[in-house]
């Protein structure tokens, strides 16, 4: 991590009410970054998704397990961390929501909108097991080119480390 990276590290307990707190923060992380509308809303849709599924698939719901959640600001793009303290998986092995025997299903989504809204996405292997999905938005051109332009949101989200 270089001095113009800044990271935040959150711990959150094995609950729904965390899925609603880890998009909140993820909403105001985008915004303070220099993210629109559009884009925060698919941040906020895809860490949604991250967090229900560690919450249901990766750690089953067991309260004894935690959903870390990470955010790094990097010059060119925000990335996200969602890891598990489940079993893991192998990506290949999800089945495509878009093939006809899984149309009517009620569940199996997640995984295709976080690659629908994000410029990169990938599950890799966790430090300790379980599951650690990386996905990250690019920034908007006028971000990259002048990185503070959003003002005060390095302050903002350096208050949060």
């Amino acid at each position: 991590m270089t001095a113009e990276t800044k990271r935040i590290d959150i711990t959150l307990e094995t609950s729904l009410e965390s899925v609603a707190l880890a998009e909140d923060m993820s909403l105001r992380v985008a915004t303070a970054a220099g993210f629109g509308d559009d884009e925060c809303h698919r941040i906020g849709m895809s860490v949604r998704e991250g967090v229900i599924n560690a919450f249901h698939y990766g750690n089953s719901a067991n309260r004894e397990k935690k959903i870390h959640l990470a955010f790094e600001l990097t010059p060119e793009k925000m990335v996200i961390r969602v890891l598990d303290e489940g079993r893991g998986f192998d990506l290949t092995e999800v089945p495509d929501p878009l093939a006809e025997e899984n149309l009517l299903k009620t569940s199996g989504r997640g995984i295709f909108l976080m690659r629908a809204f994000m410029d990169e996405f990938d599950v890799a292997r966790g430090p300790q097991g379980g599951a650690e999905i990386i996905m990250a938005k690019r920034f908007p051109p006028a971000r990259q080119s002048n990185p503070q332009s959003t003002g005060g949101s390095s302050s903002t989200v350096g208050k949060e480390e």
